[in-house]
């Protein structure tokens, strides 16, 4: 379905520009939004009630934070799951993946109703067929979809019986029935989505309170916006080129704000696209969902 994307209408963070921002959360607790630049090793940490950025230099790449309690963080890395210290900053590996392989980093992931975790992995340089989709619960880790490029777009229904997810490199929003005890897949994943001949490459995505599929386009500069049955109902345009992922912010979760990157342009493309790299709050009002906790 061919829909026209709305002009932009939000505002830029003020926080520096990434080569890949990626990863973005939200933690109610604290008002705080998070997001990584996986190529610069960086962690963002964005209070939004004052605007304000620290930034944490990673000793890996990180792609996805989710919060354990009060006082510790799950991030994902090249090398596996660590425990991170809000605190301190300080990292401990308590699960690793692909932790051998050279080749592979982190990509897109999510945390299930559950405390459960579904992780890609990919290859540094995108080789084709190097990562894999993984489920990680209480530190077991169960590779659920191997031979995957750039895996994207997960994220969970409201009601936990579903997952969604893509490889970028075949334009397929992929839907599977899961246990809203366990995520562990309960079907066979089928086509919800075919982007194939669309323009630019679907990425991250997040699921709100009604269902709906919200999912960053790489290379299109917008954020979709799909029905659970399948259909791209809107969009809504974003002023960086490389859009990556969503996720929902604010006190209600009713904000989306939205990364990007700067990694492949040359001088030429980014003086063509100043918002590359750069993290957007939309105005578009959403009824989003918090993130729930990993569950060590």
């Amino acid at each position: 379905m061919s829909v026209k994307p709305s002009n932009f209408s939000g505002a830029k963070l003020d926080a520096p520009a990434s080569l890949l921002g990626e990863g973005p959360s939200y933690d109610p607790h604290t008002g705080t939004a998070w997001w990584f630049d996986i190529i610069g090793c960086r962690l963002f940490e964005y209070a939004l009630a004052t605007n304000s950025v620290k930034i944490h230099v990673l000793p890996v790449m990180g792609s996805v934070l989710a919060r354990i309690d009060d006082t510790r963080q799950m991030i994902a890395t090249e090398t596996g799951l660590h425990l991170r210290h809000v605190a301190t900053g300080e990292l401990e590996l308590i699960t690793p993946i692909e932790a051998d392989n050279a080749v592979t980093r982190s990509n897109d992931g999510r945390v299930h109703q559950s405390g459960a975790l579904w992780l890609g992995t990919m290859g540094k340089q995108a080789e084709n067929n190097a990562g894999a989709i993984y489920h990680v619960a209480r530190g077991k880790v169960t590779k659920l979809y191997p031979d995957m490029s750039i895996p994207n777009a997960i994220c969970f229904s409201p009601d936990g019986t579903i997952a969604y997810f893509t490889d970028t490199v075949t334009a397929q929003l992929m839907r599977v029935t899961i246990d809203p005890a366990t995520a562990l897949p309960t079907g066979t994943p089928e086509v919800l989505y075919d982007h194939r001949g669309g323009e630019g490459g679907l990425d991250g995505a997040v699921c709100d309170q009604a269902g709906t599929i919200w999912n960053a386009r790489w290379g299109a500069g917008c954020v979709d916006a799909y029905s659970p049955d399948g259909k791209r109902f809107a969009s809504f345009k974003v002023p960086a080129k490389q859009t990556t992922c969503p996720a929902f912010v604010g006190e209600a979760a009713d904000q989306l704000l939205v990364t990007s990157a700067r990694e492949g342009l040359s001088a030429d493309k980014l003086g063509a696209d100043p918002g590359a790299g750069s993290t957007f709050l939309l105005d578009h009002p959403v009824k989003g969902r918090f993130e729930p906790d990993y569950s060590l």
